[in-house]
């Protein structure tokens, strides 16, 4: 957590107090509203559904990818809360109060577990954020880092990957990585990338995206 408090100040960013503050903070821009997608869903309970734009970018990204991968949509359960709202069982130190943190539900499906898992452990090796699972209630508490998250898809645009030439292909008993990107003139590293899959792992109806025009 001393990294995650460390990231909320080189961002200059508040510690949030109250609810009339996150209210000032969402007049002034800085704070912008999550409303649920096809894709995610902010659950009715979250009473201030509001967090950095980097965030709801990171939301939207992670939430397509997540649908797209194992046919469910991701839940948030939390996201921006003030000091003088916090659970009694959270840190003193929690970055929830800045609006850079988010809470993800955990699957029962082991599949979309081990997926959602994969991607977040990845995109911790990137640098963009820190993941950790919490087990009073079970679920992922996100710490993302806006700026270097920023650059990160920024870059990722760059070079192409996740833009929309692409195929959606469904996995079928005996594929792999490799005999899918054989047969679609890629390379299991450009899968990996577009899916944000780590290792070589994949299941029977999985949907990952496959680039085309070789």
């Amino acid at each position: 957590m001393d990294r995650q408090v460390q990231m909320a100040r080189q961002h200059d960013y508040t510690f949030i107090d109250t609810p009339e503050r996150v209210r000032f903070f969402v007049d002034q821009g800085w704070l912008v509203r999550i409303e649920s997608t096809r894709d995610f869903i902010v659950k009715n309970d979250v009473r201030y559904p509001f967090a950095r734009p980097e965030v709801r970018l990171f939301a939207e990204r992670l939430g397509a990818q997540y649908r797209r991968a194992c046919g469910e949509q991701l839940v948030i359960t939390s996201l921006t809360r003030p000091t003088t709202r916090q659970p009694r069982n959270a840190s003193d130190r929690s970055v929830h109060p800045t609006g850079m943190a988010l809470d993800l539900r955990y699957s029962w499906n082991r599949a979309c577990r081990e997926w959602l898992q994969g991607v977040l452990s990845s995109l911790e090796r990137q640098g963009v954020l820190e993941a950790t699972l919490e087990r009073s209630p079970r679920h992922y508490h996100v710490a993302l880092f806006p700026r270097p998250y920023a650059d990160y898809v920024t870059s990722l645009l760059a070079r192409g990957v996740g833009e929309p030439d692409m195929l959606e292909y469904r996995v079928r008993r005996g594929d792999s990585l490799w005999t899918i990107a054989r047969a679609h003139d890629t390379t299991v590293d450009e899968l990996r990338d577009r899916n944000g899959i780590r290792g070589s792992r994949i299941y029977i109806g999985q949907v990952i995206d496959v680039p085309q025009g070789g």
